[in-house]
């Protein structure tokens, strides 16, 4: 069977695979004082726009989550976030182990608003008692959403906005960020995100790495000591160039938006041929991640043959399954799935 479950159930491509082997025995500085290193830091803060920036390598979304949050919070403050935010969903409880309370709100298509910033934090500092509750001190978004849905440079402005107003940090998490910058529908550029965020960080796991994570910390007031922290996290790789080559590779020749351009071309293939099918959608995605609402009957058809994630189960014997592609997924295997979603 073919898997859609996920967008990280390869390997690597072939130009960072090469790249490894290629360098494999030389030896270089470690824990990240390597050329490589530095040389992914240059080209990523080029990218950004913001030389001033500091870049931070991760092997995975997790730590860098777990290290970014607990590094910017005190130990009485806490982060906004959607119920649906990975922190809150998939982490296993890592921010509130590392001491700092997910102060949860209700999403729309998986987005936080700057209305709901707005009105939540009035109610904590209007609040006589305040100084007994978690104070919030930062807003956690992902771009895409888990539901694959886009923030538009007018929403994601509006954040910026009121976190600014309320000296609130901007927390972008990029694990799939370049299916969201090469999207048709997006209208934010990467110098966008550095402009209008605090701290984001670069997804390389789920977009042709082996492993890895590049956290862009702009803010100043976010940057000092963070090293260290990231020590203290185990997040410190001995062997830091395996880090900094990956990212140096997806970084030059355009690597990074080739990938995920065909990454999301498989996806809205399969998006449109359940379209034509009459087919429903949990939401309207435009990313790597597609939701279509299938019935029972349906599901179990194309399992026999592909394996999907069950996003949720709905009324009337109905399921919103989650079908995600990536930069490896085969066309035989789309098209394929297209002639067997044409049956139903």
């Amino acid at each position: 069977m073919y898997s859609f479950a996920n967008d990280y159930s390869e390997g690597a491509h072939p130009k960072i695979l090469e790249q490894i082997v290629k360098t494999n025995l030389e030896q270089t500085g470690v824990y990240f004082s390597d050329e490589y290193c530095s040389s992914a830091e240059t080209l990523i803060k080029k990218a950004c726009g913001k030389p001033k920036a500091k870049v931070h390598f991760f092997m995975g979304g997790t730590q860098a989550n777990a290290t970014i949050i607990s590094s910017a919070l005190r130990s009485f403050q806490g982060v906004y976030s959607s119920a649906l935010g990975h922190i809150n969903t998939h982490e296993a409880g890592a921010i509130e182990y590392g001491g700092h309370k997910i102060l949860t709100l209700p999403d729309e298509d998986g987005k936080l608003t700057a209305q709901q910033i707005e009105f939540s934090h009035q109610l904590y500092l209007n609040d006589p008692k305040k100084e007994h509750w978690v104070q919030p001190k930062m807003v956690y978004i992902s771009q895409p959403t888990e539901l694959g849905t886009l923030y538009s440079k007018q929403e994601l402005t509006a954040l910026a906005t009121v976190c600014r107003k309320y000296d609130l940090f901007l927390f972008l998490d990029g694990a799939r960020l370049g299916y969201a910058l090469t999207s048709p529908n997006n209208d934010v550029s990467l110098e966008d995100i550095a402009d209008l965020c605090d701290v984001f960080y670069i997804g390389g796991t789920k977009c042709g790495l082996l492993f890895g994570e590049a956290a862009v910390i702009v803010s100043p007031l976010l940057q000092a000591d963070f090293h260290t922290i990231m020590k203290q996290h185990g997040a410190v790789l001995a062997k830091g160039r395996l880090l900094g080559l990956q990212f140096e590779t997806l970084f030059t020749n355009n690597l990074y938006e080739q990938i995920c351009s065909y990454g999301i071309k498989q996806a809205l293939r399969i998006k449109n041929a359940f379209q034509a099918k009459g087919i429903s959608f949990y939401t309207n995605s435009f990313t790597n991640q597609q939701f279509p609402i299938l019935t029972n009957e349906q599901y179990h058809i194309l399992k026999q043959k592909y394996v999907m994630g069950v996003w949720e189960e709905l009324p009337n014997n109905r399921l919103a399954i989650r079908f995600c592609t990536s930069w490896a997924t085969k066309e035989s295997e789309v098209s394929a799935l297209l002639a067997d979603i044409a049956t139903l």
